[in-house]
């Protein structure tokens, strides 16, 4: 039995507004094409999803890269990818860390033989670039930068042209996290001078969880194709991947078409709106979240100036029960925010606006119930 007495048979739960770090709710366009028929995975019909899936990637991740395809698996299997791919025993590998992913970015290096060169700074702060340079001076040989740009544990997003500078005038990969930011946010892989960058597809994008977007450039692709040890994950390889979704169709897995499906689509919607009008209404709405949430008397967290508008992070007033909060918004008005973790844990709530839920109307909705819960 549930705690409001249904049957885990008889179980049916109520729509919610989804304003948390992920996942978001989705447009009924998107859950209409997650219940397309199923087709094999050499379907002609399905291989032309494929292709089609590529191209409006691309147009996403604004690069002519070939290889920009999906990954089974949530946002993390991208991560998982990007590094067990290139990481070979005794690389280095720079990680630039401002929150929880970035440390999980290193831990992932260490796991798969490398050694990861941390440079952190404090939660709510951005890594600087001469932090890098300094980290590239004392390590030569880092075959790797990785960063997180949106860091879903604290609200923050790292500036990455610079960085993408430095990083290739020294001839290394550039690694980016963008699961957060990916559809919210204007991250142009080929100007940046990113080599690998991977996304989920259940925040900004606006599809669902279990599927993973990635793109390499060529620079990549060659240092993958020449290593001198097999990748220790073989579900993972994007060499073997890599051959399914291109010219050869060799069978690799059987790819999760309901999600390929439903990505499609919230990648079509993407196109059909524009990208500069996409980042436009994530910065509004999130910029109108942040001017109420101060209207209130809250006080935001995180540099000022890098504060993402997909991912607001608020500090809890003092003396309020963040647990009760949060609660009677899921039970009262069936909106879901966040707490934080990590040293926000129990500080913080996390409130994001992303795809199809970033819209002014929610603001408005949540702001009513705050006020309501905590008589302000």
């Amino acid at each position: 039995m549930t705690s409001n007495g249904q049957s885990i048979g008889q179980l049916r739960h109520e729509p919610r507004v989804l304003l948390g770090p992920g996942p978001s709710n989705v447009h009924p366009r998107v859950f209409q094409a997650m219940t397309s028929p199923i087709l094999g995975y050499l379907d002609p019909d399905f291989l032309a999803v494929m292709d089609d899936s590529m191209e409006l990637l691309r147009h996403l991740f604004q690069t002519k890269n070939e290889v920009a395809i999906t990954l089974p698996g949530t946002g993390m299997s991208g991560m998982e990818a990007s590094i067990c791919n290139v990481v070979e025993p005794g690389d280095e590998v720079i990680v630039g860390i401002h929150g929880f992913f970035g440390q999980r970015m290193a831990e992932i290096v260490e796991r798969h033989g490398g050694t990861a060169i941390r440079v952190e700074v404090d939660f709510g702060d951005v890594v600087q670039v001469s932090q890098i340079a300094d980290a590239l001076d004392q390590h030569p040989d880092a075959k790797m930068v990785g960063v997180v740009h949106g860091e879903t544990s604290s609200g923050v997003g790292q500036p990455l042209s610079e960085l993408g500078d430095l990083v290739r005038s020294r001839d290394k990969l550039f690694l980016v996290d963008t699961v957060c930011s990916l559809g919210g946010s204007d991250i142009r892989v080929d100007e940046f001078n990113i080599d690998i960058c991977y996304s989920g597809g259940q925040k900004c994008i606006g599809g669902p969880a279990g599927i993973a977007c990635i793109t390499l450039n060529d620079r990549a692709m060659s240092l993958i194709e020449s290593r001198t040890k097999s990748v220790d994950t073989w579900y993972l390889d994007l060499a073997l991947i890599r051959k399914y979704w291109f010219d050869d169709r060799a069978y690799h897995h059987t790819a999760p078409g309901p999600m390929v499906f439903a990505l499609r689509e919230a990648l079509r919607m993407i196109q059909e709106e524009g990208l500069q009008e996409r980042f436009a209404r994530h910065q509004r709405c999130g910029d109108l979240l942040k001017k109420e949430l101060t209207g209130m008397g809250l006080e935001l967290f995180g540099d000022p100036a890098h504060r993402l508008p997909m991912l607001t992070c608020v500090l809890i007033p003092d003396g309020v029960d963040d647990a009760v909060v949060r609660k009677r918004l899921l039970d009262e008005y069936r909106i879901e925010i966040v707490g934080g973790f990590g040293p926000l844990k129990g500080k913080a709530w996390r409130i994001g606006l992303m795809g199809y839920s970033c819209q002014e109307r929610h603001v408005h909705y949540l702001i009513a119930a705050l006020r309501e819960i905590l008589g302000r």
